[in-house]
């Protein structure tokens, strides 16, 4: 047992996101996040790699979102804010990013987030990495992760021996479904941290290039910071 430390939602996939006390979770993840996405024109979404579905575009996490209502609102890394419904979005993204026709698109039928709907680390994992990457400005937003699990003393990856298992926390039922695999996005300079260069060969030598786990919702509900969280409990189901 152990209780929520942090919550995350990032409105728009690969750009740094906002800290939240409180949010609804249902079917998809945490309401809103990773909702919109920087479309190239090929229609393959902004990422830290290159997929069938995703393309690099490394500059996106210099860029930060948050909601205002329902809309999107960006900072750029000049510091400039504009909304997602402004109608200039679009080449002002074109140009900072020096990507041509580039938008600013809400999710459709292909989901925008990597693996699954939420994605999760414990304060454990953190002290157990960082032990291993001395100098390293590390917290939970170099992996983007939406929950951050405090764990108390318990060591090493606890997290990972939660796949395969249900984790209640709160109102909300989650069954984690397999390690996170990580890219270069975890060494890139994003949400004020500085760039860790060497980060992402470092969890590839001391764990396979995993770290955190992915999880999709079972139940959804209100999640809160400082809610608590079970490992093996299933929430009792109301009609």
């Amino acid at each position: 047992m152990g209780v929520v430390a942090a919550l995350w939602r990032y409105p728009v996939k690969s750009m740094a996101g906002e800290r939240l006390t409180e949010v609804a979770v249902g079917e998809r993840g945490l309401d809103g996040d990773r909702l919109y996405a920087v479309h190239d024109p090929g229609g393959k979404f902004g990422s830290g790699k290159n997929s069938t579905r995703f393309r690099r575009m490394p500059g996106l996490p210099a860029f930060a979102a948050r909601y205002d209502g329902d809309v999107p609102v960006l900072t750029f890394p000049d510091g400039r804010v504009l909304r997602g419904d402004d109608g200039g979005v679009h080449a002002e993204l074109a140009a900072a990013l020096d990507f041509p026709g580039v938008r600013l698109v809400v999710e459709g039928e292909l989901p925008h987030h990597d693996e699954a709907a939420v994605h999760l680390v414990t304060t454990s994992s953190l002290a157990w990495l960082a032990e291993r990457t001395p100098g390293v400005a590390l917290d939970e937003r170099r992996f983007r992760a939406n929950l951050l699990l405090d764990t108390g003393p318990a060591p090493g990856l606890p997290e990972e021996a939660w796949v395969g298992e249900r984790l209640r926390i709160g109102e909300v039922e989650l069954e984690v479904l397999r390690k996170a695999v990580r890219c270069v996005m975890v060494g890139l300079p994003a949400g004020g941290l500085p760039a860790a260069p060497g980060l992402l060969k470092t969890i590839s030598e001391v764990n396979g290039v995993t770290f955190g786990v992915q999880a999709r919702v079972v139940r959804g509900g209100a999640l809160r910071v400082g809610d608590v969280h079970e490992v093996g409990c299933s929430a009792p189901h109301t009609p």
